[in-house]
């Protein structure tokens, strides 16, 4: 029997919320946590329930959490997962336990709905692969990011959504989209659970393929840095062609108002220049005057404003469309071929980047977002195999993969998509790779010191291009 999850103690969930990979505020101080719904899923064993957890901060703000809990007798001795210990039962992280995981699995074969004021309805589409049967078991996926996944019938991966907010995650609408229309570099969409109550609507997880075999994009590029860097060139031009392809596909369908590309408006060149600008400013106001790492870029914030005026005089950024939003190294996967079959890259992960606002990650924008965060990639990944493996990286193999990426691109993107020439293509291009080089530039003096160098290595550069 599960006890009733309201009854937890706040305290204790705090405290356990703040340690959990997941949790997207460590740098802030929790001002509560406490439970705001709860659906008992099915009785067992163990018994398991959906909790929708508020955590509030000082000064009003809150983010919400999905917590899927089973719970188990005190006498068990279970250990993993544990939350805390509720009158004689032991409540914990369902997703550490094959067992609980099964029950899920189950609600997606039966495509059940549960709840009463609050409700959770578990779907798959007909049209893809068997729902999960249960055999073999389930198990945890391991390490955790933003999200927890869990593996189901060594064929499925069920993604669990920990950080919510209202409406339909970008996850399972891009992957739905994609699976429609047949775009066969993605892991096929399988089915999803949702939930509808006072509290909100939202996507709490989504099922799909798992791919096996496929190997991490960011260790396939160190492994290759090492031992031949002049083959990842070929395999990084095959990525450029598929990446657009995919935004090729994104931009197919002039009858989903929710994929349907746009021109940009007069307005949307000067709010994004706008917003690029702040972040140029606020970033070399603060910049340290004494560091050495800097002196490439110190002094240059107005220089680099300038830079963002050029985008003015392009005549036209292309259409708008539904992205990526997240794209690098490590949202991709290449699988080996075999039996005469080629390599193949599948693209990850289209959730988008977890801390921005759900609104803002299903805005249209220009698809060479995409492209500028997988030359960034690139260029974190030589000094990744310099600092980590001790590789002697070429000067020249940047350049030499940012070409052959773009190259790949290139010709395979719809070109209506994009500027109305090379050079202003290379010129937003360019306004893109530098406003994620000042995030990122930001971020490293901040959590990660010795990476400093990459960034502001970036900056300088695209401040040395020549205008074109």
């Amino acid at each position: 029997m599960l006890p009733d999850l309201h009854e937890l103690d706040e305290r204790l969930l705090a405290e356990w919320l703040a340690e959990r990979r997941w949790f997207g505020a460590k740098s802030r101080e929790l001002a509560q946590v406490r439970v705001l719904d709860t659906i008992v899923l099915h009785d067992g064993p163990p018994p398991l329930a959906l909790a929708i957890v508020e955590a509030r901060f000082p000064g009003g703000t809150h983010d919400l959490y999905q917590l899927l809990l089973a719970a188990r007798p005190a006498g068990e001795g279970w250990e993993r997962g544990v939350v805390q210990q509720l009158g004689e039962a032991t409540v914990y992280d369902a997703l550490v336990d094959p067992q609980a995981i099964d029950g899920l699995s189950a609600m997606l074969r039966e495509q059940a709905s549960v709840g009463d004021e609050s409700r959770v309805a578990f779907r798959w589409l007909d049209d893809t692969s068997a729902p999960p049967l249960g055999d073999p078991p389930a198990r945890p996926m391991g390490a955790e990011q933003s999200n927890s996944s869990v593996v189901l019938d060594e064929r499925l991966v069920l993604k669990a959504f920990r950080r919510l907010e209202p409406g339909e995650n970008p996850e399972l609408e891009m992957v739905r989209f994609l699976t429609a229309h047949g775009f066969p570099h993605i892991a096929q969409l399988g089915g999803w659970y949702e939930y509808a109550g006072e509290v909100m609507d939202a996507t709490l997880g989504v099922a799909q393929r798992l791919v096996q075999g496929g190997i991490d994009g960011w260790e396939l590029v160190l492994d290759g840095l090492a031992d031949e860097p002049a083959a990842l060139l070929t395999r990084l031009r095959d990525l450029g062609a598929v990446v657009g392809a995919m935004h090729s596909v994104l931009a197919s369908d002039m009858n989903d108002p929710a994929f349907a590309p746009e021109e940009a408006s007069e307005e949307a060149l000067p709010l994004m220049t706008a917003t690029i600008d702040e972040q140029i400013e606020r970033l070399f106001l603060d910049l340290p005057g004494d560091d050495e790492r800097l002196a490439s870029i110190a002094g240059r914030g107005e220089e680099a404003r300038d830079r963002l005026r050029l985008v003015s005089h392009l005549g036209g950024v292309g259409r708008l469309i539904r992205h990526h939003g997240d794209f690098h190294l490590g949202q991709t996967l290449l699988v080996p071929g075999r039996d005469g079959v080629a390599d193949s890259w599948v693209l990850l992960d289209f959730e988008g980047e977890p801390a921005r606002a759900l609104r803002d990650r299903r805005r249209k924008g220009s698809p060479l977002r995409d492209v500028a965060g997988l030359l960034r990639s690139l260029a974190y990944a030589v000094f990744a195999a310099r600092l980590q493996r001790g590789v002697e990286v070429d000067e020249a193999w940047e350049q030499q993969a940012r070409e052959a990426f773009l190259e790949g691109y290139l010709a395979a993107v719809e070109p209506t998509l994009l500027p109305p020439s090379t050079a202003a293509t290379q010129t937003l291009l360019s306004i893109f790779e530098l406003e994620k080089a000042v995030y990122e530039l930001r971020y490293e003096l901040d959590h990660r010191p010795d990476w400093v160098p990459i960034p502001a290595a970036a900056i300088a550069r695209l401040l040395e291009e020549p205008i074109q």
